[in-house]
């Protein structure tokens, strides 16, 4: 018996060990960016986000959000969003959406952690902004 449990103790400290959480900061500007245009997932078992409003202006004239989704459903979300409203934060809230933010105005932030085995080998990812006009210019790569 106490081998079998020092095995078990063994295999989970050595999984223990693999688990990597990657640490990325994304800063949003009231020049409708982000400065970045690609977040780096490669060896990582989970991706910790935190994206910060670095502009001035309120959250009613330049919101920004992070939204994490296939590449092929991003223009679908983009439509959801719109067709939301600021009092719902123009939430992306489709099924396609790994994660996301909620909207923030200035000197706010929002953190969101995901696991890389929401991903799919072969898929294409993007991470963008669903404030209504944001996404053609908020929007990177999800490098996997």
């Amino acid at each position: 018996m106490k081998l079998i449990l020092g095995f078990l103790a063994s295999t989970l400290i050595s999984s223990a060990s693999f688990a990597k959480t990657c640490d990325v900061a994304i800063e949003a500007t009231d020049a409708m960016s982000y400065n970045t245009k690609v977040i780096t997932a490669t060896g990582c078992s989970e991706v910790k986000i935190t994206l910060k409003h670095a502009g001035k202006l309120p959250k009613a004239a330049m919101g920004h959000n992070l939204v994490v989704a296939a590449e092929a459903d991003m223009k679908a979300i983009v439509a959801a969003a719109a067709k939301s409203s600021f009092a719902k934060d123009y939430s992306p809230g489709t099924e396609h959406v790994i994660a996301a933010t909620k909207l923030l105005g200035s000197g706010e932030s929002a953190t969101i952690t995901i696991s890389t085995s929401k991903f799919k080998k072969g898929t294409k990812y993007k991470f963008f902004c669903t404030f209504p006009g944001h996404s053609s210019i908020m929007v990177g790569d999800v490098v996997l």
